[in-house]
């Protein structure tokens, strides 16, 4: 079966998020997919299958090494581009992904890929006990806060905005004391407009499609973000992602480079 592996959110292999991508998986098994996307031990493995709705082009699936997701940005950025170099061909001008949160609208364009950010599933203030647990795995008190929403467009994230970049990256979490909560933080300034960060389980993500979306959405509705703007991501980690986000026609729109890394061949069948 065709394989690909792609670099997300850079323009150069091995600074952005890694993406695995398994084509013409129709006939794989549920367990199937869960295996490999637990042997690559990437954040993200991607399944590409044709449509069940005829105004998509394609159907993804995305498998973490723990559970199936229905949507996540930087898999929806690092599909497109893997099946547009295998040759696919969208119906319209823009791509359509069908995945579990439906259809995904993908924008070519100022050389790089884009989604339209898929409309939040819980969104508006985070409760005072909620609060208080993540502010102490984080180790924050309520003064380092400035704001936090629930932010979920399906992986669950909670984010919090801090005074500034370099607050965001002096942040030095407690993984365990974290638990189930899948936070994201933002501050204004470093080395782009905004500097992010996400932490989901025991891992830092080094960059993050579907954090970026909803944070785009709750910063430029609230006026604290400009219609347009860059956020670094992975600092920390010895990464430099970059994404773009914009609001243009009423969607926010969440873009970034992306680098094919590997192409070949995978025994899965």
């Amino acid at each position: 079966m065709r394989f690909s592996q792609i670099d997300v959110f850079t323009d150069q292999l091995a600074l952005g998020n890694a993406l695995a991508v398994v084509h013409d998986a129709e006939d794989l098994s549920d367990d199937r997919m869960a295996a490999f996307a637990r042997w690559t031990n990437l954040s993200e493995t991607t399944f590409l299958l044709p449509p069940a709705d005829p105004a998509a082009d394609y159907r993804v699936r995305i498998f973490t090494t723990a559970r199936e997701l229905p949507f996540a940005g930087h898999p929806t950025l690092g599909s497109a581009r893997a099946w547009l170099e295998a040759g696919g061909e969208p119906k319209g001008e823009d791509l359509v992904q069908e995945c579990g949160a439906g259809l995904v609208r993908v924008r070519r364009g100022e050389g790089r890929l884009a989604f339209a950010a898929p409309p939040l599933r819980r969104r508006g203030p985070v409760d005072d006990a909620d609060l208080a647990a993540i502010r102490r795995a984080l180790h924050l008190d309520a003064a380092d806060v400035v704001d936090a929403q629930w932010a979920d467009n399906g992986p669950g994230w909670v984010a919090l905005l801090l005074k500034d970049a370099e607050a965001v990256l002096g942040v030095e979490p407690d993984v365990v004391a974290l638990g189930e909560y899948k936070v994201g933080l933002v501050g204004p300034g470093g080395d782009a407009d905004f500097e992010v960060r996400a932490f989901t389980g025991v891992v830092e993500d080094p960059v993050t499609g579907s954090l970026n979306a909803a944070i785009g959405q709750w910063l430029i509705g609230t006026g604290r973000a400009p219609e347009a703007y860059v956020a670094a991501q992975g600092t920390r980690l010895g990464r430099r992602g970059r994404v773009h986000v914009r609001r243009a026609g009423g969607d926010v729109w969440v873009g970034g480079d992306t680098v094919v890394g590997i192409s070949g061949r995978v025994a899965l069948r």
